[in-house]
Parts: structure tokens; sequence; C-alpha cells
């Protein structure tokens, strides 16, 4: 029965850690656009379907790697923050490698733009944290067996005894 509530505590804190690392990737690719005063103001409508389908892209393309992740930290009773933080920043990378073609003969990535590199990782290592807050810091607790209900205390002396049988 732990074993189920613990699924459901990995899923919540994913999707939690992908709805953040979909705004840090849609903030910090669309910055320039925010930054240029003449634009004018951005709008709520629009940008909320942009962080809809930043969130929707990450957790699509992060969901193998990071599973992997989650099974390995469970497996292994990892609960250290900077496992989680290394491990989110190898997925974004991931995540970021595989949409960059790459040419087998002389064992290259093609076209690889350092600042999105950069923004996929750095986003990967925020949600790697925001993984670890919910669910990384109790990994692996679920196979521990409950403690034991401590016993009563004992009676006081001049307590009355229980009646017994034996008349």
């Amino acid at each position: 029965m732990a074993l189920i509530g613990r699924l459901f505590v990995i899923i919540f804190a994913f999707l939690a850690a992908c709805l953040v690392a979909g705004m840090i990737v849609v903030g910090a690719v669309l910055f320039p656009e925010f930054s240029d005063l003449g634009a004018g103001p951005v709008d709520d409508g629009a940008l909320n379907i942009i962080m809809g389908f930043g969130f929707i892209f990450i957790s699509g393309f992060a969901l193998v790697p990071a599973m992997v992740v989650a099974a390995v930290t469970e497996a292994f009773y990892v609960r250290s923050a900077l496992t989680y933080a290394v491990g989110g920043g190898l997925v974004g990378l991931a995540c970021y490698l595989s949409l960059i073609p790459f040419d087998p003969d002389t064992l290259r990535f093609e076209g690889i733009v350092r600042r999105h590199l950069e923004i996929m990782t750095g986003a990967g290592i925020v949600a790697g944290m925001v993984y670890w807050l919910i669910a990384g810091r109790n990994a692996g607790a679920w196979r521990q067996p409950p403690r034991p209900l401590r016993p009563p205390p004992p009676l006081p002396a001049q307590s009355p005894r229980p009646p017994s049988s034996s008349s």
C-alpha cells in the first residue's frame, strides 16, 4: 500500500518539476522579447498558452530519463539534493541533445546553440531540486517497515486489579 502512495507522490513531483522547468524554458527563450520596451505589454492569455506548451514539451521529452533517475534513486535510497540537481541537469541536457541532429560519421552534434543548451540544463537542475523537495527527500522510505507501537505504561501500584475468573 505504501508503494502505491509513493507512486502518486513521484508522479506529482514529476509534474511539478516539469511545470517549473517549462516556465523557466519559456521565460528564458522569450526573455529577449520581454526586454524590448517598444513591444508593449505581453498578452497574459498567449503567455499562459505558451507556458502550457512548454510544460507539455518538457514532460514529454523528460519522462523516460526522469523516471530512470527516479527509479535509481528509489532503489538505492539516494536522498542527496546534489544527486537530484545533477540528475536533473543530465535530463535537461539529454532533452536538448535529443532535438539536435547527430552526425555519426564525425560523432558530433551539428548545430548546438550554447544558450539553448544552458537554458535546458539550468531548467533541468531547477526541476531536479523541485523534485527533491517534493519526493526525493524520502526516497526509498516506503520499503521501511512501520515502527512498532510502544507498549502502554504500567498501571500504578494502588490501582484496582481486574476481577479474576477463578472463584
